[in-house]
């Protein structure tokens, strides 16, 4: 036996290195999240604007819808402020407890569609919330409903966990993030 595990054995761990060794893996583990989250949505950001390149040289596979900016303005939930948060939108599985059901959605889905002048059958569309759930937009609002494309719907997402990530994490407030995800639906789709 080597006179470290000797010591080791006799005065068990040194905890002031355990703990110091502790704090510098979960920094370095907070570091990395913050990094993979930005590459995120750095990464979904870019695949909406390809594909808004390609829509605009006839290459997209499908038609891209953008939220119209007067039919659906967008709407937030009054629950959901930056103070709760932590009781809201970070919570995971809070989502399901205010989404509206799809009888709702689905009618409203088809009434947009008329709106908005598609003609694609019902389940080729998404029916998005311009503000999602997962930063705060109002559930049942029409003025926050719209219907979105897929496979454009799953893109964005993808993005909006992203963002909602973010908030949660504290690098972006939540009404940056609101503000970023309208921009993009109205812009792109």
């Amino acid at each position: 036996m080597g006179a470290w595990q000797a010591n080791h054995l006799r005065n068990g761990p040194d905890w002031t290195l355990v703990r110091s060794t502790v704090k510098r893996h979960a920094e370095r583990v907070r570091k990395t999240r913050r990094r993979i989250a930005d590459l995120l949505v750095l990464c979904a950001i870019a695949g909406v604007v390809a594909y808004a390149v390609l829509e605009r040289q006839g290459r997209a596979p499908v038609a891209s819808v953008r939220a119209d900016p007067v039919r659906t303005p967008g709407a937030l939930n009054p629950d959901v402020m930056q103070a709760s948060i932590g009781e809201t939108i970070c919570v995971r599985g809070w989502t399901a407890t205010v989404r509206p059901p799809t009888s709702y959605t689905s009618e409203l889905k088809r009434q947009q569609m008329v709106e908005y002048g598609e003609t694609g059958p019902p389940s080729a569309y998404q029916e998005d919330h311009l503000i999602s759930l997962e930063l705060g937009g109002a559930p049942a609002d029409p003025r926050n409903l719209w219907p979105e494309p897929y496979p454009r719907a799953s893109t964005v997402d993808q993005i909006e966990n992203a963002l909602n990530d973010k908030v949660c994490s504290g690098q972006l407030s939540l009404a940056d993030a609101q503000r970023q995800e309208a921009a993009l639906k109205h812009s792109y789709g």
